[in-house]
């Protein structure tokens, strides 16, 4: 098991390999559909104009996402009425969902790490190479064990687009996963799916 701490360094990401368990510990921003294309439509690619609050809140989440980790995640969380916000259950999201985005945020933020489930495609893994980045496998099915790995809730941005899709800064400790898709190019879910597709040409061609 190897402990990573966020932020992450070029020289962690390139010793991490295809199968490594790992304990994430330090900040991480929760982000799905519609944080990743309000940054790329805001941020990167300029089709939509940003608003100057989009603006502040761009300034802020830019030095966490600096080779920082963003997490494929809706969690549950209480405490809402408060803002004494506590993550009750925060397993991980089809990070599929995220492909047509992740590679540019990816590079533009200098991202080391994505967080989710199910992997990703061949844009995402490109952009691992570059960065260099890697993409962490967590566990679905686990959103409370999970949740239990959340130490703290140091805010939340874009709250409007709802408590799923907002954009969450969490501090964890010792949140598990496992290195899916890596820094020099190899994927576990390209790798899968290449042997089940062998497979069932297979039974097709005996059908």
């Amino acid at each position: 098991m190897k402990q990573v701490t966020i932020p992450i360094s070029d020289e962690t990401i390139r010793n991490l390999k295809v199968g490594d368990p790992v304990l994430l510990s330090g900040v991480m921003v929760t982000g799905r559909d519609a944080a990743h294309k309000w940054m790329v439509e805001s941020f990167i690619k300029g089709t939509q104009i940003p608003t100057p609050e989009d603006e502040t809140i761009y300034k802020e989440i830019k030095p966490l996402l600096e080779r920082g980790v963003i997490y494929h995640c809706g969690p549950v969380v209480a405490g809402l009425e408060n803002k004494d916000y506590k993550f009750v259950a925060a397993g991980p999201t089809t990070s599929t969902r995220e492909e047509p985005y992740q590679g540019d945020v990816m590079r533009h933020f200098n991202l080391k790490g994505v967080v989710g489930k199910g992997g990703m495609g061949a844009k995402t893994l490109a952009a691992c190479q570059d960065v260099p980045g890697v993409y962490f496998h967590a566990v679905g099915g686990a959103a409370t064990l999970i949740a239990k790995s959340v130490e703290e809730v140091l805010g939340v941005y874009k709250y409007e687009f709802g408590v799923p899709e907002a954009m969450w800064i969490i501090r964890v400790r010792d949140f598990p996963a496992v290195v899916t898709m890596d820094a020099h190019g190899a994927s576990l879910h390209a790798e899968v799916y290449k042997k089940s597709r062998a497979v069932l040409e297979d039974l097709l061609a005996v059908a």
